[in-house]
């Protein structure tokens, strides 16, 4: 399952669509403004919130919450010792970890589950500078949760550049 991510580079809330490899709009990020925290939802095409995001407010390090239907679903951060490319680890509320790493900031990055890929995040198919592909490889992988670490990810990574 390929999906393309069209960024917005400007605008109030940070929407944006989400698209599958037909073109249709299956899943919107919604940004939230005005809000103390970074807090975004992840729809399905009909308005339904599939997965909360939020950046937790008191952690040392940067930390992105992910929620489904209140329920916890995985924590987001980047490991500590990660000195040659963006490392990041996803906790599952199960107690497995996604491991997250790649070049972040240019959109070149790979999620992978006990060794095994589950998706690879790339613009190296798209020639448009604000939108990147999700290729979810995995049949039973739960693309939602995928495309929310993806925006979990490089949030978390554009934040740390800026400061």
């Amino acid at each position: 399952m390929r999906f393309l991510v069209r960024e917005r580079l400007l605008g109030i809330g940070d929407d944006y669509w989400i698209e599958d490899d037909r073109g249709t709009k299956v899943y919107l990020v919604d940004g939230k403004a005005m809000r103390l925290r970074d807090t975004f939802e992840l729809k399905d095409g009909q308005g339904r919130v599939l997965v909360d995001i939020r950046k937790k407010m008191f952690a040392l390090r940067d930390t992105m919450v992910l929620e489904r239907g209140g329920e916890p679903l995985a924590t987001i951060r980047r490991k500590r010792l990660s000195l040659l490319r963006n490392h990041y680890r996803v906790a599952l509320a199960d107690g497995s970890e996604l491991d997250v790493s790649g070049r972040i900031l240019d959109r070149e990055f790979a999620v992978e589950y006990d060794g095994e890929l589950l998706a690879v995040v790339s613009r190296r198919w798209l020639h448009v500078r604000e939108t990147y592909g999700v290729d979810v490889v995995r049949e039973d992988a739960d693309p939602a949760l995928l495309i929310a670490v993806a925006v979990c990810v490089i949030h978390l990574a554009d934040k740390e550049r800026e400061d």
